[in-house]
């Protein structure tokens, strides 16, 4: 039996982001996008708690406006991404906080290793339809890692002391969606 109080949405890949930020040389941040977003959200009517949500991002699809930096990121010392060509998370407890607010927590696999993270969530926002009838929701969403917890440990020590990429990464997320 199907439940009616659920409603399926596909991740709309051309109107979503997932960005990250991360330190260089202690001093500023560099900033970088995926493009390559899929997934799915399940929403429960009235139990958040019933609601979930699955993603997976095309690590290939790294961007920080600096070729040869995404040259980097996509090799062995960092993503890998001939070996591991997708980080993904699936949802394993949704909680509301608020009206509109939401803890999200779940699996979030980069390189091959699968940590729980838990992303503050704002949304969705309300229903609307696109001029071609679909039904859409946006939302976004937000959490910080440490990359070595993922296994990307590469860097290398500053002359000045510290080092060349900082540990911690905070990511956002803006994701619009399509009623399935």
């Amino acid at each position: 039996m199907t439940d009616t109080a659920i409603t399926t949405w596909k991740i709309d890949p051309a109107h979503s982001a997932a960005e990250f930020k991360v330190k260089h040389m202690m001093i500023s941040n560099v900033k970088g996008s995926f493009t390559g977003i899929s997934g799915t959200l399940t929403e429960h009517a009235t139990d958040a708690s019933l609601s979930g949500v699955e993603a997976s991002v095309d690590i290939t699809t790294i961007s920080t406006g600096d070729a040869q930096r995404d040259g980097h990121l996509k090799s062995a010392d960092f993503f890998d991404a001939e070996k591991f060509p997708a980080m993904t998370f699936k949802s394993t407890a949704v909680t509301k906080k608020g009206d509109g607010e939401y803890s999200v927590i779940g699996d979030l696999t980069i390189h091959g290793v699968t940590k729980p993270v838990t992303f503050a969530v704002e949304g969705p926002s309300a229903p609307a339809k696109d001029p071609w009838g679909n039904t859409r929701i946006g939302l976004s969403a937000t959490a910080k890692i440490n990359r070595k917890n993922f296994g990307l440990t590469w860097n290398s020590a500053l002359e000045t002391g510290g080092v060349l990429v900082g540990e911690d990464v905070a990511i956002s997320l803006d994701v619009e969606f399509i009623k399935a």
